[in-house]
């Protein structure tokens, strides 16, 4: 087998690629157990009825899921403008003095450790096939892999909020009156803890640190949340 071959058919495949969707996955359902989760406990030890508690879990499941929908595309639309004006920017440049633009992409592959004649061949080459396309990648740095979505991580923080919003909804609509503190409270933990294992999995992180990291922030918001919550009912 030659060495060609062998090259050819070894295609790796790196797990940033998953990063744009994975990041907002993890983020919207993640926001949507603990906030969710939250706001029924600190209804509930407000004195508040389950039936109280589960239409405020349901107005933050939609109010949530719209608001990381919109929060999300806004940032991420901000990213995508700023990335557009550096491309257009670029191609400026490239218009206005292309050997310059040239020498200095030479030079960004000096800098990595490559010749100088070698780095001047390798962006002229690179250039002669897809000027902007190099510099973007080399001196930009934006590429196919980090480029800006601004669509995708809207409706993908906004699916997934609602998916992690049903979680303590679910608890809160199936759990004995009684135990709903204590049931929404674990469940929802556990909920969690399944979460940062499953985003550290498909990261290809370890995923001891993840999972405790991600259960000590909810644990710490449901708690001051409920906090709050039964101070308030015993004030009002």
């Amino acid at each position: 087998m030659t060495r060609l071959h062998r090259t050819r058919r070894h295609q790796e495949r790196h797990l940033i690629a998953r990063i744009g969707w994975l990041r907002a996955a993890v983020l919207g359902a993640n926001d949507g157990i603990i906030s969710t989760a939250s706001l029924i406990l600190g209804v509930a030890s407000a004195a508040g009825s389950q039936n109280g508690a589960l239409i405020a879990g349901v107005a933050g499941l939609a109010a949530g899921a719209m608001s990381m929908a919109a929060g999300e595309y806004v940032s991420v639309s901000s990213q995508s403008d700023t990335e557009q004006a550096d491309l257009t920017r670029e191609r400026g440049e490239l218009a206005k003095d292309p050997d310059l633009e040239k020498e200095e992409l030479a030079q960004i592959y000096v800098r990595r450790g490559v010749g100088v004649e070698l780095a001047r061949q390798v962006a002229g080459q690179l250039m002669a096939k897809d000027a902007l396309g190099a510099h973007a990648h080399d001196e930009l740095g934006i590429s196919d892999i980090t480029t800006a979505r601004p669509i995708q991580a809207a409706l993908t923080s906004a699916a997934t909020f609602s998916v992690g919003a049903a979680l303590p909804l679910a608890l809160c609509a199936l759990s004995p009156e009684a135990w709903l503190l204590a049931s929404i409270s674990l469940g929802s933990l556990a909920f969690l803890a399944l979460l940062g294992a499953i985003g550290a999995k498909v990261g290809g992180a370890a995923i001891i640190k993840p999972t405790l990291r991600v259960t000590f922030w909810g644990a710490l918001a449901m708690g001051l949340t409920a906090g709050i919550g039964a101070v308030v009912g015993k004030v009002v």
